[in-house]
């Protein structure tokens, strides 16, 4: 898309701009109550632009915004994105001592949080520097949050508003233990440091060893820490990315973002008619011209177990065998990044089995099961447990849903022409 359709149609509310040079690089990155407005006026003809601003102008090949929920949310997120990918031309502010900077006091028994001019020497953690003053302190009211760490200049003897209102967890009046305060103040570093998928990582399998530990009620806080992370993180909607990809990356410690994924489901009735499918998503969206339908040969009777093995084994021989004597490309000769398997432990063990054999233990697979929605890995004994509005989860889910609608719509096609028996 040209540069110009991309921008008449960028939308009319807050977020994050990154603007590209022509190689895909992100050379810098800002932040808008209105996207539209805010990038249009870069390219306005009338208006004069600095000579770094007329540069920066002249680089600019390609620009992909970022909607949050509000400005607030969306100054949080420039600066943690400004941290990750350090943008050449966000260099201007960066030893300007009039600007304010969030400061948390790491250098204190009980880290302190709250907005400062100027950055001194004394063991503490400085971020920024940003533009807006009022508007930063809002963004660190939103922040604590997710991170309640106090902000009272003294250690109060008794519970102070801030910890009646849910923005301190009360570490003076033993709320809460040192330690445990003390990993909310760090995540709240690894956050602002631009750390996001190291920590939301962190805190899944977190979550998931509390819960196998039975744990039940830790697990509850810190799934619901990571909820109110992704308020901010997740919330954020790329205009023009696939992110729920990127998160799945994140979740599954996936080597890269699942660009193509693959998922497998059975259909039978008592063993009769037994049918499998494959779905496949690119992207995130599904691409029905890679869909693949599989009649059951070699089994006979009821066994779902098996029925998943002659179907694993028959599409990935079949890949296998086209890489190396070119088969025809439209039947699609590139493995997956990802496999989703319809079905619990067993059926993902299976699937595993058949991938063994033809020496394809690299390929990342999962299994989730039909109604309790819980993610099994290969090679680990406790499932992922995500919350209930994870986008990840949803995806999977949707995923997992696509192949098996696929193969209940192959399993009646057939049955439908088999005689009635009187």
């Amino acid at each position: 898309m040209a540069l110009k359709e991309t921008i008449k149609e960028l939308p009319d509310s807050p977020g994050v701009y990154l603007m590209k040079d022509k190689t895909g690089g992100i050379i810098y990155i800002g932040k808008a109550s209105s996207l539209k407005k805010r990038v249009s006026s870069y390219f306005y003809a009338s208006r004069k632009l600095s000579p770094k601003l007329d540069k920066l102008v002249s680089y600019i090949s390609d620009i992909e915004v970022i909607r949050t929920g509000s400005e607030a949310e969306a100054l949080l997120f420039e600066a943690s994105l400004i941290k990750e990918h350090r943008p050449r031309y966000n260099a201007a502010l960066k030893d300007d001592k009039s600007y304010p900077l969030i400061k948390i006091t790491t250098n204190e028994r009980l880290p302190r949080i709250f907005v400062t001019r100027g950055k001194r020497d004394d063991g503490a953690k400085y971020y920024g520097p940003w533009t807006d003053a009022k508007l930063l302190k809002k963004a660190v009211k939103m922040l604590r949050k997710v991170f309640p760490i106090r902000a009272c200049p003294s250690i109060c003897k008794t519970a102070c508003l801030y910890y009646h209102i849910g923005l301190c967890a009360g570490p003076c009046v033993g709320k809460i233990s040192e330690e445990n305060y003390n990993e909310i103040v760090r995540h709240a570093c690894l956050f602002l440091e631009g750390k996001k998928e190291e920590l939301l990582k962190y805190l899944f399998k977190k979550m998931n060893s509390m819960a196998s530990q039975l744990e039940y009620e830790k697990a509850a806080r810190i799934r619901d820490q990571i909820k109110a992370l992704t308020t901010i993180v997740t919330r954020a909607q790329r205009y023009r990315a696939i992110d729920e990809t990127e998160e799945l990356k994140v979740v599954l410690s996936l080597p890269r973002a699942p660009r193509r994924i693959e998922a497998f489901d059975i259909s039978d009735i008592y063993g009769k008619e037994a049918v499998g499918s494959m779905v496949t998503f690119l992207n995130g969206k599904p691409d029905r011209g890679r869909y693949r339908k599989f009649k059951i040969k070699w089994v006979e009777g009821i066994d779902d177990y098996a029925m998943m093995k002659e179907v694993v084994h028959r599409r990935y021989k079949r890949i296998l065998v086209g890489q190396t004597s070119r088969l025809s490309i439209e039947e699609g000769t590139e493995l997956p990044d990802l496999i989703i398997i319809d079905g619990g432990k067993g059926h993902l063990s299976s699937a595993c089995e058949e991938l063994n054999k033809l020496n394809l233990k690299t390929v990342p697979v999962i299994g989730i099961a039909k109604g309790h929605e819980t993610i099994f890995l290969k090679d680990k004994p406790s499932p992922i447990i995500l919350p209930p509005n994870s986008r990840v989860l949803h995806l999977i889910m949707r995923i997992r849903d696509e192949a098996h609608r696929f193969a209940i719509t192959y399993h009646r096609g057939l049955r439908s022409k088999i005689p009635m028996e009187s």
